[in-house]
């Protein structure tokens, strides 16, 4: 069974990844935080990752984010530990998106 690694990506690179097929952003914050402000994708607050989790196997990339990186780390360590995501590509957007509210 292959080893699904976490990678540390940036919001340069989240723009380029997103695009590409069977792939989702995965906002972890919580609802009124995704509200106020995201970069798109599924919002998925971090407490209800793993009983929403199968949302997320139709895809074979998954981009992880958060505010400023804390969350979305944590919410991808869990999925590399489940068995369901080992054949998955997953990132984590390193810094959060505090970057793109500049």
């Amino acid at each position: 069974m292959p080893v699904t690694t976490l990678t540390d990506i940036t919001l340069s690179e989240v723009g380029e990844l997103r695009h590409r097929p069977h792939t989702a952003i995965i906002d972890v914050r919580d609802e009124w935080e995704f509200d106020e402000f995201n970069i798109g994708g599924l919002n998925i607050p971090l407490p209800d990752i793993r009983t929403r989790k199968a949302e997320l196997l139709p895809y074979k990339s998954l981009i992880i984010v958060c505010t400023n990186g804390v969350r979305s780390r944590v919410a991808a360590k869990d999925l590399l530990r489940q068995s369901e995501f080992q054949d998955k590509a997953i990132y984590h957007l390193h810094g959060g998106i505090i970057e793109a509210v500049d």
